[in-house]
């Protein structure tokens, strides 16, 4: 059964909503009113046939304090609320609290997903710039090795190079604590940008 169908269903169980603002919008509903599936999205909404009809539901529910809007859909004025809170006041004034409760685990389970994406994507995007940085800085140092050669470097900086070229998958923290003496995550990075440098210094003059 459709979401629709679940709070219809419920609703036809009710008696009297307890006032006639309530009883109008439980009926309302019931006759001309639809909810869209809430794990696709939230969509609640009432299909009618003139702009009298849509005008008395707003400014019905309007004294919930919520606040629908209207779209004209060929022939018919929809009124239609696209807020989870505002849709949640509403089955809550009808008296479909079953399915209010439905919505809001429904709500606190698509939270959490989103929540959970947003930190896996982030946590992806942190590793791939991580990758990315630790490339570049594995590239730098192979040109100097290369075109430059260690010999002439500082100690800081050659040791910096050495241990990032026998640990290619190490985080700055973590090439930091194989020096000696150790040293912290901007040490690090300072010493790496130093090579990068001095990498694009030496490309420059043997591009010319």
């Amino acid at each position: 059964m459709s979401f629709s169908g679940e709070i219809k269903e419920e609703l036809r169980k009710k008696n009297a909503a307890g006032n006639a603002a309530r009883e109008f919008l439980r009926e309302s509903f019931l006759e001309i009113g639809s909810m869209s599936n809430p794990e696709k999205g939230y969509h609640l909404e009432f299909v009618c046939e003139n702009d009298s009809q849509a005008q008395k539901i707003a400014e019905t529910m309007k004294l919930f304090d919520i606040t629908a809007k209207t779209v004209l859909r060929k022939r018919y004025t929809v009124v239609y609320l696209k807020e989870s809170e505002d849709i949640v006041n509403l089955l809550n004034v009808m008296g479909a609290h079953k399915c209010l409760m439905n919505l809001e685990n429904l709500r606190i389970l698509k939270d959490m997903r989103n929540s959970i994406n947003r930190r896996v994507n982030c946590e992806t995007a942190n590793i791939s710039k991580t990758v990315s940085a630790a490339n570049k800085q594995i590239e730098d140092i192979q040109y100097i090795k290369e075109h430059y050669g260690f010999d002439d470097l500082s100690d800081n900086l050659r040791e910096i190079a050495e241990v990032r070229l026998a640990y290619p998958d190490a985080a700055l923290k973590e090439l930091g604590e194989y020096l000696v003496p150790p040293v912290g995550k901007s040490g690090v990075n300072h010493r790496l940008r130093k090579l990068s440098e001095l990498a694009d210094s030496i490309r420059g003059k043997h591009e010319k």
